[in-house]
């Protein structure tokens, strides 16, 4: 087995938080995050210690959170799919039919004969726009809240996604049984996907005057996402696949993370954190509101309260009131037309997913980019967020406001991606410690202009 670097526990990684004020110097950054972040680097380490990684961990790990509806046997609708991971560990374990939610399965039964009432080709997007209209807001209850629990993963009335085949199949997973760590997928096909997603138009003007300001979010968005991918990819590498022993590679984190050549990337990992984490804060009052109702009373409990505790959190508020300023954005006449764009270059990666080789990979993948367009749903949407309606409410809404609208699957991709970004900032600070605590590695940074997979 070749040299990896010094091993570190499991054990260390999984308590990272408990390890207070290592901030090594090789690691640290100074500052605030972002012009439109009003937060400073030493203070997202600090609410993230105390508060988010803690609660987001516990939270991810409840009935709620922890069973993921998507559909991972689709076909490539870029190129064909030449090169599928082969190995036991890029293979993902499916839920048994008994394991899901039985209100879940009982709900989208009784969806059934929505959809099938639903006019053809008729997408969620453009039907749940009609029923949104102007001019007719009187839905019944019952229908709306089946609509929400139509068979499909993407959302509900969501621009940022691409909509999917009207036939699909989708399976739950269950997220915790499926753990995020490196697979041994790599190589050409690998980088392709990457290659393709920083080969968006909407990344070739990053010039102030070519809306630059917005695209630069985007990029940074994306970025952020995959360095948080590293980051669990190293944190939680196969390093002998015969005996199946995982662990952190520090060799594979300098080349990835723990260089200053690729210090943008951790950057851009604290920028979409703050970004996710400002959407989530944005959607209190609908998150509180939500039910997380999986028939297993303690743990929906538990996951109430833990979002309770999570949007309401005073550390959050005094050291980050606003982690990301929306209101800067979309600015000028040109701002819609730019947001389409954006909007389409984002659908466009996430087809992308369904093109990853690795059924892992690609639950991961789509589960963070429909985490990452439910936050763009949030912050973009003029939607009111204080949440008048939730999929089990019996109420009629009659009154004129738009209101915002989070499906199931949306809700627990945001959360369990803001916890993904939570994770990877305390595994970078665990792992740099690690990697500065020994002799300096003489393995060259990667090229920026070339993508890592």
């Amino acid at each position: 087995m070749k040299d990896i670097g010094a091993p570190l526990s499991e054990t260390a990684l999984d308590t990272v938080v408990e390890v207070d004020n290592v901030h090594p110097t090789s690691c640290h950054l100074k500052g605030d995050v972002d012009d439109c972040c009003n937060c400073s680097y030493q203070a997202v380490e600090d609410i993230n210690n105390q508060v988010v990684y803690p609660i987001t961990t516990e939270l991810v790990k409840t009935a709620f959170f922890r069973f993921f509806k998507v559909n991972i046997h689709c076909d490539c609708p870029l190129w064909p799919d030449d090169s599928m991971c082969m190995m036991q560990a890029c293979s993902v374990c499916e839920c048994d039919p008994g394991e899901v939610p039985q209100p879940w399965v009982v709900a989208e039964e009784k969806s059934c004969a929505v959809e099938k009432a639903l006019p053809q080709n008729c997408s969620s997007i453009t039907c749940s726009a009609e029923l949104d209209s102007r001019v007719n807001r009187g839905v019944e209850p019952e229908m709306k809240a089946r609509l929400l629990n139509l068979k499909r993963w993407r959302g509900y009335n969501n621009p940022w996604m691409a909509e999917g085949e009207e036939e699909e199949e989708y399976l739950y997973i269950n997220l915790q049984a499926n753990p995020e760590r490196y697979t041994g997928y790599q190589g050409e096909h690998a980088h392709r996907i990457w290659n393709h997603i920083y080969g968006q138009d909407a990344f070739s003007d990053l010039s102030p005057n070519g809306g630059g300001h917005e695209r630069r979010v985007f990029y940074r968005l994306i970025s952020g996402m995959h360095a948080s991918i590293s980051s669990h990819l190293t944190a939680k590498y196969l390093l002998d696949e015969t005996l199946g022993i995982w662990g952190p590679n520090l060799l594979e984190f300098e080349r990835r993370l723990g260089n200053e050549g690729v210090r943008d990337r951790v950057e851009n990992l604290y920028f979409a954190y703050l970004f996710v984490l400002r959407a989530v804060m944005k959607a209190g009052p609908l998150l509180e509101k939500y039910s997380y109702y999986t028939g297993i009373e303690s743990e929906d409990a538990l996951a109430s309260r833990m979002i309770r505790k999570l949007v309401r959190s005073k550390a959050v508020q005094s050291s980050c009131p606003m982690p990301f300023d929306e209101g800067r954005l979309w600015k000028g006449r040109d701002g819609p037309i730019l947001k389409q764009q954006l909007q389409e270059a984002f659908q466009n990666i996430t087809r992308v997913m369904d093109c990853v080789g690795c059924e892992k990979c690609k639950l991961w993948g789509k589960l963070q980019t429909l985490g990452i367009a439910t936050a763009l749903k949030i912050l973009f949407s003029s939607a009111d967020c204080e949440a008048p309606f939730s999929p089990d409410d019996t109420k009629t809404v009659t009154h004129e406001e738009e209101h915002l609208e989070l499906e199931r699957n949306e809700v627990i991709a945001l959360i369990n991606l803001l916890e993904r970004f939570s994770a990877s900032i305390s595994y970078y600070h665990l792992m740099s410690q690690a990697l500065q605590s020994k002799q300096p590695l003489s393995r060259p940074a990667v090229s920026m202009s070339e993508p890592v997979s």
